[in-house]
Parts: C-alpha cells; structure tokens; sequence
C-alpha cells in the first residue's frame, strides 16, 4: 500500500516528506518497527508515544503519524503525518494494511458487563456447526480457525485485532465472535472494524476504577452501537440487546431506528423470548419463541444467567444467517466455557465448581445458580482484585452472604495492594453471615474443600480461567482448576467437623 492513499483515509492529515513510499506494516510499538512501518505515536495512560519516535527513526520508520507538530531534526526523507486523533488514525491504518478482513467475516461482536465469554464461545460453536470453520477473539483464548491459543487482553489492540481477523478470512473462516471490552471501545481497538452483529448482555458495577461512573461506563457502551448506525462500513449491522436489563431498555431507545433490533429475554416484547426454564445439575432446558415459532433449547450449562447467554448466541448466529433450527439442535452440545461456571470435580459427595464471577451481579448469579441445585450447604470462595474499582468489594460480600451458607474470604489477584486491606473492605460487607478471611488462596480452597461434607457444593469465585496470580512484586502460576482437583484428592477420609 502506498503511504499517500493510506493517509487519505485519516480525519484531516496535515502530511511532509516522501509520501509515494510503500507501506508494508504499522505499530504504535516503536520496538517493532522494521522498512516499510509507519509508526504511531499514540499518547497511552502512562507513556507518550512521542517519546519514542527517535527509536522508530532509527529502526526504519518510513512515515511517523503524531499529533503533535514534527520534532527538530526530523529526517526530510521520512514522512510526518499530524492527525488529531493518533488512536483513530492507528485503527483506520491497521485496518487498511491487513487489507480490511473484517469485511471479509461474518463477525458478531458481544459486549456488556457479565457473559461475554459465554456467548462469544456459544456463537463460535454455532459457527463452526454450520459452517464448519469459524474464528474466535476473547478473554480465554483466541482461534484463527487453525489453531487456538490463549488469549492476552479480551480487546487486543488494533493491529493485533486485525492481524488476527486476517489469518481467520486466510484460513477460510466464514465468520468469527469477538469479545468487545469497554476499555477495547474506549481506546478505539475497534475502530474501522465492520460487524455483523453487536450483542449487548448487561451492564452492572465494574470498571469504575476506569471509567468513573456507572452511566460513563454505560456511555461507553454505547457508544460503539452508536458508532455502528453513523458509519456501518458497507454492512448492515443488527443490534442484539437484551432487554430484561435496564441499561438494554436504554439503548434500545438511543437507537430508536439507527439500527435493525433483536431483542432478547424472558419478558413478552422480546423477539427472541425464554419460557418455561428448568435446570438439573446436568444441565437446563427451555421453551424459546422467535420467528413466530417454539423450539425445545437444551444445554449442557446451568444458571439463569446461562440463559441470557444461550438467547443472546441463537440471535446473534441467526442475525449472520446461521439456521435457528441448526443452532438450536447443536446448542445442546454446547461446550464447557473454561473457567465458567466448570465442575471441577466431585468426591465424597463433595461437588466443587469454579467461576470467573468477579463483580457483586456475576457473584449472586452463581451463589443462586448453585444454591438452586439444592445443595446441603454452598460454600464460596472469593476475593477482589486490587489496584480496582473499591467500591463493589462490600457488595461482592453482601453478595456472597446472601446466597451462601458459609464463605472463605480470600486473596484474588491483590496487584499492588495489601492483600488483607482488601479483606477488610470485602468483610464490611459481610453482615451477620458465617465466615472466615485466609489470605492464601491456595489454603482458602483447601479449608473449604476438606470441611465441606456430603451433598455440600463448593464455588470458587473471582479468578476462572486464569492461571496466574497477581501480587506486588511478582506473578505465579496459580490456576483454581488445579487446586480445586488437587485439595480434592488430598480430602482427608473423615471430613472435618463444622
């Protein structure tokens, strides 16, 4: 691509130097930058890109886009391009150098506070059912369509993004699910990305640490469906929303026409609407009503919430033309999620499940899914992240208090903070209920696993798939999987007393 049509893309460039030079990469990465890179300069939260141009110039940069006027020095054979927004201009060029394959894809976005992970692997396994071969781009793991690794951020970045988007349409993926994180929207790593489909599942307390207030949070959200209407990119995106929530009820009204509507839930407005739901420990079944006609849904998952995931898939796999009735037969071979609401195993009666539930809603979701299985007891383990949003750790202890017949308060990914500071403010939460706090982690799963007796269910909360934790001044391998299996087959032939 040459540099001259590719800045012809940006918002109002003001451009020097050799503009007819071929553009083969960008980064906003100065380390990465080899012949034929342009590099951006983009401002981040604790680094100015600006501060490594020099670096960028030394490694072969062809054109530096800033927005800023050109340093003294600057080399008059390298271009300078001054856009005002470099996060805009980096996704618009990252997009135009991988040769726009988002337009290639039938892609399905999903955002939303709770179940993004759910869904994204549910329509992913609705995509590959029917179509054989399908991408996927989440907080677990990513797939090409040939290969699946794990993931690094739910959002990655727009060169990354569209560096994977390439590889799935090269692969001949037909379509692909894609997890869309606030900050991924915030910092525009989505931008000049042409969906299908946008899924909106809910929207409760997190990332107010980011984003300050739950309304901004809830800007942002929908900010990218509004974004959607004003430029769909040559497609014709469906807004799926879910309009049991109060923050869907919202942007359903923003929108008013902007875009085509799906809505989801258990009410009786809903397009694609839930009935008659029952579950077991073996999974759940119900009623669904869409396109004027009833189909038996059954899954292997368990929960209400898993519900909302199961609607929120079916409509997002029918608004890229996947057959409702293929999806709903195939939905009944759903996969296990890792990390997710995963039964890690069952001994002496003793059943241990582990879940990323780290917010107060996500929390009492699973403390209710799992007490409705009507355990002896329900004992949970959790904790909250430090270096996050304060203010839900109380609620993620009224949380576990209300639906839980006995909790271990632990450490969850402590960060910079001390870890029993953070208990503190978890345990005002607490009330009357039966507790303890044990910072180790690891302990605090074995505590609940080998006092827990027959027909008891244990939850492990707040880290799923993770297999890391997080202090001050390192990160270990930590994975609750292992430990739950590992405390498990250490349990002593007696249980302790409670």
């Amino acid at each position: 691509m040459i540099l001259r049509d590719l800045i012809a893309l940006f918002d109002r460039p003001l451009a020097t130097g050799n503009l007819d030079v071929e553009v083969s990469a960008v980064t906003s990465d100065s380390r990465l930058v080899g012949p034929g890179t342009v590099f951006v300069a983009v401002r981040g939260e604790s680094r100015d890109g600006r501060m490594f141009i020099p670096t960028a110039l030394e490694n072969g940069a062809v054109a530096i886009v800033a927005d800023s006027a050109s340093e003294t020095g600057h080399p008059e054979e390298v271009a300078y391009v001054h856009v005002n927004d470099t996060r805009r201009a980096l996704a618009v060029a990252a997009a135009a150098v991988a040769g726009e394959p988002s337009k290639k894809l039938k892609l399905v976005g999903v955002t939303g506070t709770n179940g993004k992970t759910t869904t994204a692997f549910l329509i992913h396994h609705l995509m590959k059912r029917s179509w054989h071969r399908a991408g996927l781009l989440g907080t677990v793991l990513v797939d090409d369509g040939e290969e699946a690794t794990p993931a690094n951020f739910t959002t990655p970045g727009p060169v990354e993004l569209n560096g994977f988007l390439a590889r799935m349409a090269d692969h001949g993926c037909r379509g692909a699910a894609m997890e869309v994180s606030s900050h991924g929207i915030d910092q525009l790593r989505v931008h000049g990305i042409a969906f299908d489909a946008a899924i909106f599942s809910n929207l409760t307390q997190d990332h107010l640490d980011y984003h300050g207030t739950l309304d901004a949070y809830a800007a942002t959200k929908f900010s990218w469906f509004e974004s959607l209407a004003a430029d769909p990119l040559g497609k014709k995106p469906v807004a799926v929303i879910n309009t049991d929530d109060g923050y869907g009820e919202k942007l359903v009204a923003l929108l008013g026409d902007k875009l085509p509507m799906i809505r989801y839930g258990f009410n009786v407005h809903c397009d694609f609407r839930a009935n008659n739901f029952k579950q077991s420990a073996r999974g759940m079944e119900f009623e669904l009503t869409a396109k004027g006609k009833s189909y038996l849904v059954r899954s292997p998952l368990i929960g209400r919430f898993n519900v909302y995931n199961t609607l929120a898939a079916l409509a997002g796999a029918s608004a890229v033309k996947v057959p409702l009735r293929e999806a709903v037969a195939a939905m009944a071979e759903a996969p296990q999620v890792p990390g997710r609401m995963e039964h890690c195993g069952t001994r002496d009666g003793v059943s241990v499940f582990v879940d990323y539930a780290h917010t107060p809603d996500a929390l009492e979701n699973a403390c209710r899914t799992l007490k409705e299985l009507n355990p002896s007891r329900l004992i949970t383990v959790f904790g909250c992240g430090g270096d996050r949003d304060r203010g839900k750790r109380p609620l993620m202890g009224h949380a576990a208090a209300t639906y839980s017949d006995a909790c271990i308060l632990t450490s969850d990914n402590p960060r910079s903070e001390d870890p029993e500071a953070i208990l503190k403010e978890i345990e005002a939460g607490m009330g009357s209920a039966r507790y303890r706090s044990v910072v180790d982690r690891a302990e605090a799963i074995r505590i609940a696993i080998h006092a827990a007796g027959k027909g008891d269910i244990v939850l492990i909360a707040g880290k799923g798939h993770e297999p890391y934790q997080q202090f001050a001044d390192r990160t270990i391998d930590f994975d609750d999987r292992r430990e739950a299996r590992r405390a498990l087959a250490e349990r002593p032939e007696e249980p302790r007393k409670r």
